[in-house]
């Protein structure tokens, strides 16, 4: 994420004197004594700011920035000139370019000019983006991944030794496991620890992308290709470039799109819309889901070679039921964790509350958890949380019969068919707010009404 500048100027002294300078400010420069080298320069790379002598060979400097105006609307052009005419300095505001120096000038005034520049705050703001999104991430990482994980199980140590293996390679990893298992959570630590930490994390949900939008989305667009667009528009690739580029909920991706992110997979080259250019990336693919790719795949809805792209490596998060006995573990750090964020003084929970939610089946995971924590501290009024301060299961928990046949129910299928029930009764059959509040997506409850032949017990289902 730095500003690709170049430098067009027949002065060998100002060309090397300009790069030495925008070096140590770690931008990209480029250099070119002579017009028709700058445009080769323009056909391979990416440039965000021109430096544009006015006397140069070939052509007039004033043509060489009518002609990249043009060519490349979209980057920024400073002017130089060892002539100071107020005539050149009119023409060149005229044609597009945002400053104008006369030799000889100082860095430092070149370097303001710079930092005045649409480019320059665009970058500047995204680094600044980058950099907060990584200190809380990497206090986040801290809380919960590596040496302070909340976890007892068997299970999750395996999930931390193989993102431990896998982060320091640029292998595509897919992540699995059911709604609320924490997944984007697993795949931030893997950036977190791998040598791209300090590039962007780009996050997708692959679920909410109209076919309409996917190449505009992904691979950005040009001004003008199309209706509304206004500017030139860079793609989730380019934004992820050196980075990592999660792609959740990748089993929603519409077989129509998946043959167009296969190429960018093999290739590594990407075209906006409305351009013929094409652009290298350099991402690192990690893309998640919770539905079985393989069965997809089977019946011609998930493409088998993007499967082969995304399995190399594969890392399986357990649901919370098969991890139970990390549920006290977490109850504690988000009793902890809640009680600092809402400013109160409780110091823990009633014993029976532990049982019941050791016995309880979480169809939302980690993430209902952490739900049903915050509801309870929030409706605390003591230093202790009681079973009149949850809802577990859609029941208050003060009112659950303590009997065999109602908490220690472990037919799964059985739970998950009530929860969903439940759900929908609560919202009155419409599958969005239900969806919402078991907190799964639309499309995974579909895929759960028909698993569990649920609209065949229904007829009043709603959207």
């Amino acid at each position: 994420m730095q500003l690709r500048i170049l430098v067009i100027d027949d002065e060998k002294v100002y060309r090397d004197e300009l790069e030495e300078y925008f070096n140590q400010k770690s931008f990209i420069t480029y250099k070119a004594g002579l017009p028709s080298q700058a445009f080769e320069i323009l056909k391979d790379n990416e440039i965000d700011l021109i430096i544009l002598d006015i006397r140069l060979p070939e052509m007039d400097g004033l043509d060489v920035l009518k002609r990249i105006k043009s060519l490349y609307p979209d980057i920024e052009v400073i002017m130089i000139s060892g002539h100071g005419d107020m005539d050149s300095v009119i023409q060149s505001v005229r044609y597009g370019s945002i400053d104008f120096f006369q030799k000889p000038f100082r860095l430092t005034d070149v370097q303001n000019a710079i930092e005045r520049t649409q480019k320059f705050v665009q970058l500047n703001s995204k680094l600044k983006h980058v950099q907060f999104n990584y200190s809380l991430l990497s206090k986040e990482l801290q809380e919960n991944i590596g040496k302070n994980i909340i976890y007892r199980s068997k299970a999750m140590a395996e999930v931390i030794e193989l993102m431990s293996r896998v982060a320091k390679s640029d292998t595509t990893v897919l992540i699995t496991g059911e709604s609320g298992t924490g997944k984007e959570l697993v795949a931030r630590g893997i950036h977190l620890l791998s040598d791209r930490k300090n590039n962007y994390f780009y996050s997708v949900n692959c679920s909410a992308i109209s076919e309409s939008l996917f190449e505009s989305e992904f691979f950005g667009h040009t001004k003008g290709a199309f209706t509304g667009a206004t500017e030139n528009k860079e793609g989730w690739f380019e934004a992820a470039n050196h980075g990592i580029l999660f792609l959740d909920e990748i089993g929603d991706f519409p077989t129509i799109m998946q043959a167009k992110l296969l190429r960018v997979l093999e290739e590594k080259k990407i075209t906006r819309v409305g351009s013929h250019k094409e652009i290298d990336v350099n991402v690192r693919i990690i893309a998640a889901t919770n539905q079985d790719l393989n069965a997809l795949s089977e019946n011609k809805k998930f493409r088998i070679d993007i499967l082969h792209r995304l399995n190399s490596f594969t890392i399986h998060i357990p649901s919370l039921r098969e991890r139970v006995e990390d549920i006290p573990l977490l109850t504690e750090y988000y009793i902890e964790f809640f009680s600092q964020k809402l400013g109160k003084n409780i110091k823990g929970v009633d014993n029976q509350i532990i049982e019941k939610l050791c016995n309880y089946s979480f169809p939302g995971n980690v993430r209902e958890l952490k739900n049903m924590i915050e509801r309870a501290v929030i409706l605390s009024d003591s230093k202790m949380l009681t079973p009149a301060n949850f809802i577990i299961g859609n029941v208050q928990s003060d009112k659950m019969i303590d009997s065999e046949s109602t908490i220690m129910n472990y037919n799964l299928e059985i739970i998950k068919t009530n929860t969903i029930l439940k759900a929908l009764k609560k919202v009155n059959y419409n599958k969005s707010a239900a969806a919402k509040l078991m907190n799964i997506t639309r499309q995974s409850l579909d895929r759960r009404l028909n698993k569990y032949k649920i609209k065949d017990k229904l007829n009043r289902i709603s959207e």
